[in-house]
Formats: structure tokens, C-alpha cells, sequence
């Protein structure tokens, strides 16, 4: 199906927004297009391509610069595994194009001889994700620089990704103005890091970055060239098997294009297996004092290597906190020494610092209630164990 009425006038004016041509384009059994990247070459700016889970689309790779496309997955999660195949020898895909949407899509397997391949090699301005799972890549998302763009990563598992050496990861976001990242279990990367980002900006909130069981992965969070960052609410484990001790990693590479050195870390659960090392690790680089508020340093380790770190309220310790720490329910026990101990968390640059949702496994989120003073860490106890239907363990 393609409706585009009135297509030369809309060309003379550039201003006309994408809706105003927009066409859906139907991808699977019985569907006018067989695979997405057929569609994707059929598509016009602004278009939304429909794909079915019941399809094979297995080898199915491609590039393309057309904005504004949306890619959903309907039916289900359709899965797209590089089978041997990449597009420019880079990704899966390759989207050249501006303000794209990825939806309920699956994209894994990609192999290339650099060793860079990548469920999704972002080189357009502005790129959301949601519902998505990439795994088994060298990299899940691989965004290169771009000035003015932002990515927002929500609702998302990143799985496995990594060729090993080190240099690729679960996500990679390169200098890009802003990167939001929410709801989201990255885990398991091989030997890379569970995020990484050199974003100018970074909102990272309400997500799950556990290295779990035998993981090899390096850095839980690595923010290697600094930025305006806000790390709250997250549930961030380190196993005993990582590749290095330190779990955020802030400026380690001096600020490259930033400016910008604040950093706050409110309301976390950081859960360290290795027993020993470094929950924050701050570069040389960073003059403004981090401000690390209500986070819980579980496990043994130095909460911050700035001697300058405001550590206000945080709980440093290993007593029994959790409901289930050995299957990552983070969730507090009656009784835990954080209930009721945080502090209101203010406002930093400008922006409120209090946690109002919190993680709910598997890629969900939750209301954090409002019980009494603040709880220490990234869940409230409410009088129960919250979210008891809603999180199942290991998932």
C-alpha cells in the first residue's frame, strides 16, 4: 500500500512534515514486500513499514538514507540474523537516513572482518529504539559521531554482543548531543562494555546492566570522554568474572569534544561480585566534585577514586539488603538499613534528581512509590515486596 497524493507540491515545500506523505508498507506472508530491506527500498521519507514475525528474513541486510522511516515488528518480534551477511560490510543495517524508529525487532549474528559488526551502524541524525533485542553482534548498536543527533534506547535487551578483543560492545554511542537511555537489560557482553557512550549528554535511568554469572564483560557504564551525565535508578551489577574492576567508568580518556564534567549518580543499586575495585572511576580530568546521593555500594570495593565525590547518604556495606541478590531481585527486604535513610535529592544543572519510576524485569518500568523519607538505592520498600508479579528472576 503506497499513498503519497500530492507529491510535487509537497516537494516545493521542504517545511511539509513527514506525515503529510507518509505511506505503510506490509513485510512478510501474503505482504506486498517479502523482506524488510525490500521494503526499505520501496520506502519514501516518512513512511512506516509493517513487518510480520511469522516471516524468514534471516541474511536479509541493507543501508539506506531515507528519513524518517519507522520499522515495526507486528505479530510478534521478528527476528533478523545476519546468516553470514552485512551491508557495507559494517551492520545488519546501515541507516544512513535522519529520525528513524526501530520497533519490536530482533537483529543479530553480524560478523565482519574488522571485527565492528553491528546490529544497527547509526550514521543519520536521531535514532529511537524500543521493544528491540540484539545479540550475538560484535556490537548491539554501534552510533558513530553526529553532531545535533539524539538516540533514545528504551525498553531493550542487549545480549552477548562483543567480538572479544575489547573494542566492541553491547552499545557503543559515539559523539552524538544526546544519548537517553531507559528501561533497558544490557548483560553478558564479552568483554566489552555494557554501555558505552561519548555522548555530550547522557540520561541513563531506570535500566538493568548486570554482568551475571561467568560474565567477561569490562565496564558496567563507560562515559570514557565525560559529558553531562545523570545515572539514577539503575540496578548495576559487576560479576566476579569481569574483565576490570572499576563499574562506572567517567572521563578515563579526557573530555575529546566535550565540555562538560558533572556527573550525578542518585538513587543507584550498584551490586559488586568481584568483591574488591572501584564503583565510580573518575579521570583526572573531572574538576567538578561527582555528586553520588542514595546509592547503595553493595559487595565491597572504593565507592568514588575523586577524593572531591559528594557521597551523601550512600549505603557502603554487605549486609542481606536484597530479596534475592543470587538471581539479581535487588528489590529491599523489610528491615534492609536503607529504608527510610536517603535524603531528598535536589536538582542538578537544572534538573530534578529524584527517581519517580524504577526498573521491572524483564525491560519494563514501574511507579516508585512515595513511602516516608526516600529509600537509599534504586527500589522503595512500600510495606511489601513491589513489583512481585512483574519481576521473575533471571528472566
Amino acid at each position: 500500500m503506497t499513498i503519497r497524493a500530492g507529491l510535487a507540491a509537497a516537494t516545493a515545500c521542504c517545511l511539509m512534515p513527514y506525515a503529510a506523505l507518509a505511506a505503510t508498507l506490509g513485510v512478510g506472508p501474503g505482504q506486498t514486500h517479502a523482506t524488510p530491506c525490500a521494503a526499505i527500498a520501496a520506502a519514501g521519507t516518512g513512511d512506516t513499514i509493517l513487518i510480520d514475525a511469522a516471516g524468514h528474513y534471516d541474511g536479509d541486510v541493507c543501508a539506506w538514507s531515507t528519513n524518517g522511516l519507522t520499522l515495526r515488528g507486528i505479530n510478534g518480534r521478528p527476528r533478523i540474523d545476519a546468516a553470514g551477511n552485512d551491508a557495507q560490510g559494517k551492520a545488519i543495517w546501515v541507516i544512513g537516513g535522519d529520525d528513524t524508529t526501530v520497533d519490536t525487532i530482533e537483529l543479530s549474528g553480524c560478523r565482519v572482518p574488522d571485527a565492528n559488526g553491528a546490529g544497527i551502524r547509526q550514521q543519520g541524525a536521531n535514532l529511537t529504539v524500543r521493544n528491540a533485542y540484539f545479540h550475538d553482534n560484535e556490537n548491539g548498536i554501534l552510533a558513530g559521531d553526529r553532531a545535533g543527533s539524539t538516540i533514545t534506547i528504551e525498553r531493550s535487551e542487549f545480549a552477548h554482543n562483543g567480538a572479544g578483543d575489547g573494542q566492541s560492545h553491547n552499545l557503543y554511542i559515539g559523539h552524538v548531543e544526546r544519548l537517553e537511555f531507559r528501561y533497558n537489560w544490557s548483560h553478558d557482553a564479552i568483554v566489552g562494555h555494557l554501555l558505552k557512550s561519548r555522548a555530550a549528554e547522557n540520561i541513563i535511568e531506570y535500566n538493568r546492566l548486570t554482568g551475571e554469572a561467568g560474565g567477561s564483560e569490562s565496564y558496567e557504564i563507560n562515559l570514557p570522554n565525560g559529558g553531562l551525565s545523570y545515572v539514577i535508578g539503575n540496578l548495576v551489577e559487576q560479576p566476579a568474572t569481569t574483565q576490570n574492576g572499576a563499574m562506572l567508568d567517567y572521563l578515563s580518556e579526557g573530555f575529546g569534544q566535550n565540555t562538560d564534567d558533572r556527573l550525578f549518580v542518585v538513587n543507584n543499586t550498584f551490586v559488586n561480585d568481584r568483591g574488591s575495585g572501584t564503583f565510580l572511576q573518575i579521570g583526572a580530568a573531572a574538576t567538578t566534585p561527582v555528586v553520588a546521593r542514595n546509592n547503595i555500594f553493595h559487595g565491597g570495593g572504593t565507592p568514588s577514586s575523586q577524593a572531591s565525590t559528594v557521597l551523601d547518604h550512600n549505603y557502603i556495606g554487605s549486609d542481606a539488603l536484597f530479596v534475592d541478590a543470587a538471581h539479581y531481585d535487588y528489590r529491599l527486604l523489610p528491615g534492609a538499613a536503607v529504608i527510610d535513610a536517603g535524603i531528598a535529592p535536589g536538582n542538578g544543572a537544572g534538573r530534578s534528581l529524584l527517581p519517580t519510576r524504577v526498573y521491572a524485569h524483564p525491560t519494563a518500568d514501574a511507579q516508585r512509590p512515595v513511602v516516608g523519607t526516600i529509600d537509599i538505592g534504586a527500589y522503595e520498600w512500600a510495606g511489601d515486596t513491589i513489583l512481585r508479579d512483574g519481576f521473575d528472576g533471571e528472566g
